[in-house]
């Protein structure tokens, strides 16, 4: 057992959770230059934070009709802008295969 004082400890913990945050910066970085992530604007994200469909938010920010996102996913037009408007909610079939079309986890369309 070892004691130090409650400022050493207060300091050496603090440099660990640095070291953390660093860590976790890295790993952003270079996962954002691999391609792995990608950063979303801010306008987009207050979109979804305001309420309006994540399916929509990220149609308009890949640049896609409703019509272009319909032919990449192979899902009815009409049910895209019933989940956009949310009169309905879409299976999990289909949220996949849009979240695939968007390049997007099915976890950001819910």
């Amino acid at each position: 057992m070892i004691t130090i004082p409650r400022a050493e400890y207060d300091r050496l913990r603090e440099a660990a959770e640095d070291l953390a945050d660093l860590e976790t910066y890295n790993r952003i970085k270079a996962d954002l230059a691999a391609g792995r992530e990608e950063l979303i604007p801010s306008e987009f994200v207050d979109r979804m934070i305001d309420g309006e469909s994540p399916v929509r938010v990220f149609r308009n920010l890949r640049g896609m009709t409703q019509s272009a996102l319909a032919a990449a996913s192979g899902v009815n037009r009409v049910q895209i802008a019933d989940i956009e408007a949310r009169r309905k909610t879409g299976s999990v079939e289909t949220l996949r295969k849009l979240a695939e079309a968007l390049r997007v986890t099915i976890d950001d369309l819910i």
